[in-house]
């Protein structure tokens, strides 16, 4: 599918082809989903939502989020917290909170490198709406390596997005290691407004390995062949390999309804690059004051795994590619059990960019056998 850059903008994203209709209004935040999880969001964070993505809603689309009501649990899965919150008894997935597990996952992710020896390096892509904790993940990421909290990537804190430009992050292995096998890319937030935010004619450029490095995205400046550093023929090593889209557990209720829209056409279109996806589910301690308190309950908590259904309803994909992380924030010192959920998330990723590779490997050719 080429897709016509002169032809930019219809309703948020741009298609190629526009729709023969006025720009929709913004459409109105989420509303009917007051489920257990209404009181975790605060009345200051709900006033601030401003719904910025312009994709046209429709009857079936506003169906759909019918099923991000709230799952109800049996009396008898549930056990209250001394905070009076419903609790499971066991984990729903296992997990090893352990020293010894977060060696192991840091050796893992170290050493790791792509299946095809065509590449040297595994290029994430990480995709989610404005300030969902993407640029703090990276540095998250690469803390648990540093052995301390640094900030590698730039993070802001307001409303818009604080990266403008494609920046690719190669995470570095402990000090004195070479840097590890995977790049973590980041890129503009969805939902900055009609004339800010990303195109996905520019999102498809970047999978496609097209973007240069550095590249800075202007709506009305669609990536194209004159586009400075564009990369006509890029080979394998250029693409991205798999897309990680990162969604904020704390404003789950509080999205548009029309980005749940969004991230099914993205899905669509990305799918039929053979891309495989994931989602990382951000913030889980600000929904859970249990898992805040200690983050080895985020597997025990009823809260976060209904969260998890909803992220799922949203992003349009099973729970079983979704995984919670904590990143850090406000943190000096790192926290094993932080570290351990970090870098199964991490390890997560790796397990589907290996199938990419799998996938789009190309077969050796062997003498013919008459």
């Amino acid at each position: 599918m080429q897709i016509e850059p002169g032809k930019l903008r219809s309703s948020g994203f741009a298609f190629g082809t526009p729709v023969p209709s006025p720009i929709p209004a913004a459409v109105s935040a989420a509303s009917g989903l007051e489920g257990d999880f209404a009181t975790y969001v605060s009345s200051k964070e709900k006033k601030k939502i401003t719904p910025m993505y312009t994709f046209p809603v429709t009857s079936k689309d506003i169906n759909k989020e019918e099923t991000l009501t709230s799952t109800r649990w049996s009396s008898s899965t549930l056990k209250l917290s001394s905070a009076g919150q419903p609790k499971l008894e066991s984990q729903w997935r296992d997990m090893e909170w352990t020293e010894e597990q977060k060696t192991s996952l840091m050796k893992t992710v170290s050493s790791y490198r792509p299946s095809c020896h065509d590449v040297t390096q595994a290029r994430v892509l990480l995709l989610g709406p404005v300030g969902s904790g993407k640029s703090s993940l990276i540095s998250s990421v690469q803390s648990v390596f540093n052995g301390r909290v640094t900030n590698r990537a730039m993070v802001g804190s307001s409303s818009t997005s604080f990266t403008k430009k494609l920046q690719s992050f190669n995470i570095h292995g402990e000090k004195g290691e070479d840097p590890t096998g995977l790049v973590l890319c980041d890129i503009m937030g969805l939902g900055d407004g009609e004339m800010t935010g990303l195109t996905l004619h520019d999102i498809l450029s970047v999978i496609k390995g097209h973007v240069p490095e550095g590249h800075k995205f202007l709506p009305d400046q669609p990536v194209r062949s004159e586009t400075a550093g564009f990369v006509k023929r890029p080979s394998l090593k250029d693409k991205i390999h798999c897309v990680a889209f990162v969604v904020d557990a704390s404003k789950i209720l509080t999205y548009p309804k029309g980005l749940s829209t969004t991230f099914r056409q993205l899905r669509k279109h990305i799918s039929d690059l053979d891309v495989h996806q994931v989602a990382l589910l951000t913030h889980v301690d600000a929904i859970c004051p249990e898992t805040a308190k200690d983050v080895t309950q985020v597997y025990k908590s009823h809260y976060i795994q209904d969260m998890m259904s909803k992220a799922g309803a949203l992003l349009g994909m099973s729970t079983s590619y979704i995984v919670p992380v904590k990143n850090y924030s406000s943190e000096l010192d790192l926290n094993v059990n932080t570290d351990v959920l970090l870098l199964s998330a991490v390890d997560h990723i790796l397990q589907y960019t290996d199938l990419y590779f799998q996938d789009n490997t190309p077969q050796p050719t062997g003498p013919k056998i008459e």
